[in-house]
């Protein structure tokens, strides 16, 4: 869920001089906040493998080979939702960022390469910029990228699970933040834990804003083929998550074994990946079994759709007002912007 970057302006040249580059107020900061032990993720693992409906955290899909299968997706004609946010951007960026009002401190969720939220600098000019991801090891070339094209923007990048804990750091404004939660990730997190982070999302905010990406709910044609694309990406997304987890368990999951599927449920509103073995097969792991009947489902990804008013509804029972939303062409996709 990326997009491209700004370029800075060229710096005149004369005959006998060039322009020295504009002085850096400051240096980036980087905390990382958040460590996963080995040991406590091997039992995180070993728990969803346990239960009786097996499943997997989503997370442990983005490995590194993952994440560039992630992009690759992105780039795929079924896979909407990046062109649909970038439509709504490329359209009213202008009028979001108005809405969301005076911003000091940019709060950009999950920033990856930074490039949604690069967007938005030139239109809201913000004088502290703070991208969290779970890793400041991840965003260090983008946030170098950022200071270089806007050198007076204080920058400080966050590596820290926001799911779990949004307590921010001592040097982050608490006046006018707004936070930026672009690409429809909080579809990932079920009804209620979204509704959590939304309120925990309000009280970090006392007078400023939200800008986030929603996908709505649209037909099984549309929403099925997204997740499930003709040339095979999105499968070799989903089995890679059985590669990464054999790394890290010493598992012996054989990926020739499984399967991937895609499916929307109607009655809870969100499109469902799963694993499916293709036989009967047994998994080991030191000190440990599951056996896997056939057609068994291993659960890796919810992505729940939203209409627009209950959406609007959650961000308003989370203490927002003033929500607003903008959609692409086709009604597929909405940016909302609610006040504090």
């Amino acid at each position: 869920m990326r997009s491209p970057s700004y370029s800075s302006p060229s710096l005149p040249e004369t005959a006998t001089s060039v322009a020295a580059p504009e002085a850096r107020s400051a240096e980036p900061r980087f905390h990382q906040r958040h460590v996963e032990n080995t040991e406590t993720v091997r039992k995180e693992l070993l728990e969803g493998l346990a239960r009786p409906q097996a499943e997997i955290s989503p997370k442990f899909l983005y490995d590194e080979l993952g994440s560039s299968l992630f992009t690759a997706i992105t780039l795929l004609d079924e896979y909407y939702p990046t062109r649909c946010e970038n439509e709504i951007f490329a359209r009213h960026s202008a009028e979001i960022v108005g809405h969301a009002g005076q911003t000091r401190t940019l709060i950009d969720l999950g920033a990856g390469d930074c490039a949604k939220a690069e967007r938005l600098l030139a239109h809201m000019h913000p004088t502290h910029y703070v991208p969290i991801d779970i890793s400041v090891d991840y965003l260090k070339a983008a946030v170098k990228r950022i200071a270089d094209h806007y050198p007076e923007l204080d920058i400080t990048a966050l590596g820290m699970d926001f799911f779990n804990d949004l307590t921010l750091s001592d040097d982050v404004h608490p006046e006018q933040r707004t936070f930026f939660y672009p690409g429809s990730s909080i579809g990932n997190l079920p009804p209620a834990q979204a509704a959590d982070l939304l309120a925990n999302i309000r009280r970090q905010c006392v007078d400023g804003a939200l800008i986030i990406g929603v996908d709505l709910v649209k037909a099984r044609e549309i929403l099925e083929p997204a997740y499930d694309d003709a040339v095979g990406v999105t499968a070799a997304f989903n089995l890679n998550m059985l590669r990464h987890v054999n790394q890290i368990l010493g598992s012996d999951f054989d990926l020739t074994q499984w399967r991937h599927v895609a499916c929307f449920n109607e009655a809870r509103s969100r499109m469902e990946m799963h694993l499916r073995a293709r036989v009967a097969t047994t998994v080991t792991w030191p000190g440990g079994q599951r056996r896997f009947e056939k057609d068994e489902n291993i659960h890796t990804e919810d992505s729940y759709k939203y209409r627009p008013h209950a959406f609007k509804a959650m961000l308003a029972r989370a203490g927002f007002g003033q929500i607003r939303y903008w959609t692409d062409a086709r009604e597929w996709f909405a940016v909302f912007c609610a006040r504090a």
